[in-house]
């Protein structure tokens, strides 16, 4: 393989390099939609919900989500740009940098995390198949050894690793580790029974909902950055929808159904031991297998977003950024992060219902005058606020959807403002 391909984020993709077709979209947001992360945040459905609501969540959730994926994805490949790139028209061209430095410090963190759960799962492993063998689960050598994976999968860029390794390898892979799972619990367990078993009522449905919506959100600022990639929107729109649709749906029911058989109050830690359990831990090998996956992705979109505020060949950002959710890995306790990462979450879901409005009613580029700018800036940081009002006050009703419907209405409302008082914005061919 050779280092990564030679394109930037600020400008459009040349029509040459718009090859990837349906197939391509799949076996990507298919191999991103089944991960650990994933499967560990169905699990927290589990026990709150029981099996058949946590299920019904996951699939409306996911439903949805994989529409907001998708029609992002619908858009990078209309105008050949990355996810932060497109913000350029709703925020002009130096106000996209605020999303771009937020965006590459959280991917920073989700690179960290995924690295995290690599390395705790190996070691889950080796502690299970050779019992006594400390030298083979030192924590270090497996963050290390898994960073260096993701940072080189970054480094080679999507064109590269996806049509050449993950669409005829690793996808095969990953789908046969969720079949032995799924083989494996349907062998050892009465789906009848789970089926009907009540959760204990300690999450609301709509905070479920809400959890598995926002997975998909975290993913906006990313899937730019492979949709522009596309050889026409049919193929990216639905190949992506369907590909993170299934993978999604299918390792986060898993987590909730393997959660719900353990006994109350299991940890995260057992959760991965019973899943170890399963035919000797092949399976979840599989899958961990494709994991870098994920680790890849965050790298990769960090080095993206960079570039459109220091002008550095993304190769070499991402060697870099590699390298810095590797240290954060080895150095910050996942707690001391995590909660930030669903902070910065909040601010990315009003930020594309303000990029959605803008793509539904104008099919051009657009350079926004400073007023323009002025009221995404105002729907932006009302959609903020009604995410953590919801978050805090209304739990009941769930966050996600209501701050998308406040932001896109408020801005709708200002733009046409705007406009009536003929503050008009320039077109691009």
């Amino acid at each position: 393989m050779q280092p990564t391909e030679k394109y930037t984020a600020s400008k459009p993709v040349s029509s040459e390099r718009q090859s990837w077709a349906f197939g391509d979209f799949f076996a990507l947001w298919t191999s991103l939609g089944i991960g650990l992360a994933v499967l560990q945040t169905g699990a927290l459905l589990g026990p709150g919900l029981g099996l058949a609501q946590s299920f019904m969540m996951i699939l409306v959730g996911s439903v949805i989500g994989a529409a907001l994926i998708a029609t992002v994805g619908w858009f990078s490949q209309r105008h050949g740009l990355s996810s932060m790139a497109l913000m350029q028209q709703t925020l002009g061209f130096k106000g996209a940098y605020v999303p771009a430095c937020m965006n590459f410090i959280q991917l920073i963190g989700w690179g960290a995390f995924e690295i995290v759960l690599m390395r705790n799962a190996v070691t889950q492993l080796i502690e299970q198949w050779w019992p006594g063998a400390t030298w083979l689960t030192i924590p270090l050598v497996w963050t290390l050894l898994f960073g260096a994976l993701a940072t080189w999968q970054a480094i080679q860029g999507p064109l590269t690793w996806v049509r050449v390794f993950l669409r005829r390898v690793g996808i095969w892979i990953v789908v046969a580790g969720c079949a032995g799972l799924t083989y494996y619990w349907f062998a050892h367990y009465s789906l009848n029974q789970f089926w009907q078993q009540a959760g204990d009522g300690s999450m609301p449905q709509a905070l479920g909902l809400d959890i598995v919506i926002s997975m998909a959100v975290s993913w906006l600022p990313l899937v730019g950055d492979y949709s522009r990639f596309g050889k026409s929107s049919g193929h990216t729109f639905n190949g992506t929808a369907f590909g993170y649709l299934i993978g999604t749906v299918w390792i986060m029911t898993l987590g909730a159904a393997y959660q719900v058989v353990l006994p109350a109050g299991s940890s995260s830690t057992q959760l991965m031991l019973s899943l170890g359990v399963a035919f000797s831990g092949i399976p979840l090998l599989m899958v961990l297998f494709d994991e870098t996956e994920n680790a890849f992705a965050p790298i990769h979109s960090s080095a993206v977003s960079a570039s459109l505020v220091v002008r550095w060949p993304i190769s070499y950002l991402a060697m870099f950024f590699g390298v810095v959710s590797t240290v954060v890995a080895w150095c910050v306790p996942t707690d001391a992060y995590l909660d930030f990462l669903l902070w910065i979450g909040s601010v990315f879901t009003p930020l594309f219902a303000l990029l959605m409005v803008d793509h539904f009613s104008s099919k051009q580029l657009r350079t926004p005058g400073k007023f323009q700018v002025c009221s995404a800036l105002v729907a932006w940081l009302l959609g903020v606020v009604t995410y953590h009002m919801m978050t805090s006050y209304y739990p009941d009703i769930g966050a996600t959807l209501p701050t998308l419907v406040v932001s896109a209405t408020v801005y709708g409302i200002l733009r046409w403002l705007v406009s009536c008082f003929g503050y008009h914005v320039k077109q691009h061919s």
